[in-house]
């Protein structure tokens, strides 16, 4: 009889076979691979995703509405509660080519971990992501008023116009 481990690693096994011949031979130029420095990698899927692309010809009132709903919903929590409390401050009052940064920033890397580590300045931000925007942020992430920041804001200023 085999023992739970041993069907799991089995199953596992024949899962990334067929998933590594499904993927052989693509031209991959964003996937989102994670973080595993001691792993050979031998064993990783990567997981293809759409280059991100500009929304030309948006209006501003959606373009807000949009980068508003994408802010608060992140891959991650630190994210949702950073970019949702930052997108409640200033996203109004962001221009339009600070807009057009701000989506660059949060939508084109594949890896919100990367956006995170810039935001905080755990990580140099790389020129193509280092603007205005970037500059707000990182003073944002610095909290100098100590605001208390465990939850994104609740909805309710979404009604008001008020940010």
């Amino acid at each position: 009889m085999f023992s739970a481990i041993a069907v799991n690693k089995l199953v596992s096994g024949l899962c990334r076979v067929s998933w590594r011949h499904a993927v052989v031979g693509t031209v991959l130029t964003r996937g989102y691979r994670g973080e595993a420095p001691e792993d050979s990698g031998s064993d990783l899927i990567e997981i293809p995703l759409p280059p991100w692309q500009e929304k030309a010809g948006e209006p501003l009132d959606v373009k807000r509405r949009r980068l508003l709903y994408e802010s608060r919903k992140r891959g991650m929590l630190e994210n949702c509660i950073l970019l949702s409390l930052f997108a409640k401050r200033y996203l109004n009052t962001l221009t339009e080519t600070q807009l057009q940064q701000y989506d660059k920033l949060i939508n084109e890397p594949s890896n919100d971990w990367d956006i995170y580590y810039w935001a905080t300045g755990t990580h140099p931000t790389p020129p193509d992501y280092q603007s205005e925007v970037m500059d707000m942020l990182q003073e944002f992430t610095k909290n100098r008023d100590q605001e208390q920041r465990l939850s994104a804001p609740d909805l309710e200023y979404l009604d008001t116009g008020k940010q």
